[in-house]
């Protein structure tokens, strides 16, 4: 028995240790030896070493981010998307597009989904302490959209009436802090929204300008009769909170596209055909990642 018992203490022992030797082969040390944990690699030596960047980008949102017929990604968002990966892998292709909801665009930084949010991300100071917003690419505002037979002009309008939005968006967070009195009808995608709208779920919609302009060119029978709403606002790209290596080299790399117009030339690709002349691109674009 006692035996028995020394034979079980040894083996334990034995775990331990090979436990512990298991645990500091996995543990590296700095070069001085003291065994303090090395820095961990960069974020932008791990997007090397993968070969790919992943942006977070929206699948639903045109002409920001969209899936054309074809099942390509396309739109202003991804037109950016592709120059951030040429310039630091030295492909457009080496790209990896992660298509997100609204409400979903920090979580897939804060877990380590996405490496870049471009994803009409707009500012604010609650997001802020969430993630790190990069310099900003676009000015934006909060719009409502409503049928032509019908319009809304005004938030006072909507008293009694349901507001159809975004959850995640900055339109949710406005009318939740500014007007709790007027009823909100959430979806978590923009699709989503704008089928609500069709099918006179809701009064009117509420979310960027930008992208209701859009839409209510293509969509006989809407009108943004609310076309500014609140302050002016920017968008711009985010990385995971901390990662000040890759947001400075976001923050770079759009002062260096600056000297050759590169978001006006986006924008001309991409929402020029279809804003046509009805919209003032110095009323969208922040070129070199500051405003004027």
């Amino acid at each position: 028995m006692n035996f028995k018992k020394t034979l079980a203490v040894a083996f334990s022992a034995l775990l331990l240790i090979g436990v512990l030797a298991g645990c500091g082969s996995n543990t590296a040390t700095k070069a001085d030896g003291k065994g303090e944990p090395a820095a961990a690699k960069s974020s932008i030596e791990e997007i090397k070493k993968r070969g790919t960047i992943r942006i977070g980008i929206f699948g639903d949102k045109p002409p920001f981010g969209y899936i054309d017929a074809n099942g390509k990604n396309q739109g202003y968002d991804v037109f950016i998307a592709k120059r951030f990966a040429k310039d630091l892998l030295g492909d457009e292709s080496k790209i990896e597009f992660v298509l997100l909801e609204p409400a979903s665009r920090v979580e897939y930084l804060q877990t380590n989904k996405v490496d870049i949010i471009l994803a009409n991300f707009t500012v604010t100071d609650e997001r802020k302490q969430k993630v790190d917003f990069a310099n900003p690419y676009m000015k934006v505002a909060l719009g409502i959209v409503s049928p032509a037979g019908e319009p809304i002009t005004s938030v006072e309008q909507l008293k009694g009436k349901k507001l159809i939005v975004t959850k995640g968006t900055t339109a949710e967070t406005y009318f939740t802090k500014n007007h709790p009195d007027i009823e909100l009808l959430k979806f978590d995608q923009i699709t989503q929204t704008f089928e609500a709208l069709k099918d006179k779920r809701g009064a009117a919609y509420a979310n960027d300008n930008t992208l209701l302009f859009a839409w209510a060119k293509e969509n006989a029978g809407f009108t943004v009769g609310v076309a500014t709403l609140g302050g002016l606002d920017t968008i711009a790209p985010a990385v995971k909170k901390g990662n000040k290596e890759l947001l400075d080299w976001i923050n770079t790399e759009l002062e260096t596209l600056g000297k050759e117009n590169f978001i006006h030339k986006a924008y001309e690709a991409t929402l020029k055909p279809v804003y046509g002349d009805s919209i003032n691109p110095e009323d969208i674009v922040v070129e070199g990642g500051k405003l004027k």
